[in-house]
């Protein structure tokens, strides 16, 4: 437990020189102008990087902060946050479409003062989906649809073609919109006089700079430094829900394991990897940590106490913590409940086919099977005695006791009664069960 703790001590150590912010500048003169590249999946993480870029940007006392854009699309509520940002920077953000502004990618492009295209490129196609890719549903759809139109507005641009985007029975046939047709610009309808949705064509980013008279001051180059793009890749959407399945797994197997090894070292690092992205992108506070250390605590105390109620509450608070760090707490707790499933179905198969190797499982469960198979008989079985008579010593109504050869046997009759001191014949044995009718005399075996 000491040596993992220190390594990933000494991970946090390395991961903070890391995350020294890494820029390039290149033609050197005047105000910087800042070079954003967009062009992954549009996740939490994504804001932390922004919210660093666009402070930095703000203090450089820059002239213009040029997003270029290649997304198709990502989490609303991380698009909601980055609009925000944006709306609330003093600096002029231009949007530079390079092929792709898809989704949450047209919604952030819509926050920019100002948007051009490369000549390829396409903006829209803005509805809202679920986790599963299908359409979210309706109070979800209703507000991602205020959200474009609020986008739209925040621009001084018609909000109808926002609109579009993220509602397919907005009728726009000239744009192949409506009809269950979400709409899609070209850079050529987009620059047309009755939309405006860009400012221009440029065939590249250089081509821009020239075209805003950018060209003669400081273009500072911007790239994520190591813990954005760790937080990045641990926030996004499908990768939290498999840290937790690590983590619910590899303490299933723990708990089933003598002493402490891989499985459990597994499980503590995804959890703390999921707390430590989500702390750097923003979205965890320091009270869901001390919420989780609480939980953990708990956990361990249930070691020494009795009762379960200290496991329980440090289960809740761990859950909880976990919930509040993911900014969307619908989200995470799905996540959550796939983790959930994922240690359910991974105790199922530990004891179904490694039940008797498990070195907690066996103080736990009794494993071992009384069978024939295994060398153990529930009861004699005294097939011996058939045939043989006895002296009944009780009434047999119909159980009773009979003495044969000086012994005592508990038996019962095939149903009729039998009076004390008769003679009887063992007719059947089942177990310890003993069947016994009535001899006429002595010696009598019909």
């Amino acid at each position: 437990m000491r040596k993992m703790i220190g390594k990933f001590l000494l991970f946090l150590l390395f991961a903070s020189v890391l995350s020294v912010p890494f820029t390039s500048a290149v033609n050197a003169g005047g105000n910087p102008v800042y070079h954003v590249k967009l062009d992954e999946s549009v996740e939490r993480g994504l804001h932390a990087y922004l919210k660093r870029v666009f402070g930095e940007a703000e203090e450089a006392n820059a002239k213009a902060i040029i997003l270029e854009i290649n997304t198709l699309g990502g989490l609303i509520d991380a698009a909601g946050q980055i609009g925000k940002l944006m709306d609330e920077t003093e600096v002029q953000i231009i949007a530079y479409v390079n092929d792709r502004a898809i989704s949450a990618g047209a919604y952030i492009a819509l926050h920019a003062d100002e948007i051009y295209m490369s000549p390829n490129a396409k903006i829209g196609a803005a509805q809202a989906v679920d986790g599963a890719g299908n359409a979210a549903q309706e109070k979800s759809d209703s507000f991602w649809k205020a959200e474009m139109v609020s986008a739209a507005n925040s621009s001084g641009r018609d909000a109808k073609f926002a609109l579009a985007m993220a509602d397919d029975s907005v009728d726009l046939p000239q744009y192949r919109a409506g009809k269950g047709q979400l709409l899609t610009l070209t850079a050529k309808e987009a620059a047309e006089e009755d939309v405006k949705y860009s400012e221009g064509t440029v065939s590249s980013f250089n081509e821009l700079i020239e075209l805003k008279g950018f060209d003669g001051s400081e273009i500072i180059q911007t790239n994520l430094t190591f813990t954005e793009s760790l937080a990045r890749f641990i926030t996004h959407p499908v990768v939290v829900p498999i840290l937790l399945s690590i983590a619910g797994l590899g303490l299933v197997v723990e708990l089933y394991s003598p002493g402490f090894g891989v499985p459990g070292t597994m499980a503590i690092t995804s959890l703390l990897l999921f707390l430590f992205g989500h702390l750097v992108a923003g979205l965890a506070g320091y009270e869901t940590l001390i919420l989780f250390i609480i939980g953990v605590i708990l956990v361990i105390l249930e070691f020494f106490l009795a009762g379960g109620i200290a496991g329980a509450l440090g289960a809740i608070a761990i859950i909880a913590s976990i919930i509040l760090a993911g900014g969307n707490p619908v989200y995470m707790a799905y996540s959550v409940l796939i983790a959930i499933a994922v240690a359910i179905s991974g105790m199922v198969i530990l004891m179904k086919f490694f039940g008797k190797k498990l070195h907690l499982l066996n103080k736990m469960v009794l494993m071992d099977a009384t069978d024939t198979e295994s060398g153990y008989v529930s009861n004699v079985n005294r097939v011996e005695l058939l045939g043989k008579q006895g002296l009944a010593i009780t009434p047999l109504r119909p159980s009773g006791t009979i003495e044969l050869d000086g012994e005592r046997i508990d038996v019962v009759s095939q149903g009729s009664y039998i009076d004390r001191g008769k003679h009887v014949t063992i007719v059947r044995v089942e177990g310890s069960r003993i069947v016994v009718r009535e001899s006429k005399e002595k010696g009598d075996n019909e």
